[in-house]
């Protein structure tokens, strides 16, 4: 039996990850921000540029992005610009990327630490809904 911070740990090891400090000079390039965390969670606090899809539903929610929405095209457009997706620690991150990848996204990337290191490191956040 593997339990579930073994299985956050295998799937960090497969994926790729990035600092805070890489993931806020991403945003200032204009990077897609995906929030895992429940709606609870964000609603407390979030990356404002950050958009709320619960791990248990992001797959099925991929496509309705703010940014790809309505097209035809919606995985690929989200496919050809990288992502970075941001929980609480880290773990589900990591095991929502690794998802994704095996839908065939090859840009993706989990914030090592997640929002606890964002917070610690006092870096910008907005509170409810977005």
């Amino acid at each position: 039996m593997i339990d579930a911070m073994k299985l956050c740990q295998m799937a960090k090891n497969n994926v790729n990850e990035v600092t805070t400090e890489q993931l806020q000079q991403a945003i200032r390039d204009g990077a897609r921000v995906i929030d895992v965390r429940e709606p609870a969670e964000y609603t407390q606090s979030h990356i404002r540029e950050a958009v709320n899809m619960p791990r248990g539903v992001l797959e099925m929610q991929l496509s309705q992005h703010p940014d790809v929405a309505g097209y035809d095209d919606a995985l690929q457009r989200i496919a050809d610009k990288p992502l970075y997706l941001i929980c609480k620690t880290g773990g589900r991150s990591a095991l929502a990327a690794e998802s994704l990848e095996r839908m065939g996204l090859d840009k993706v990337y989990s914030v090592a630490g997640g929002m606890s290191a964002w917070a610690e490191e006092k870096r910008p956040v907005a509170a409810g809904e977005s």
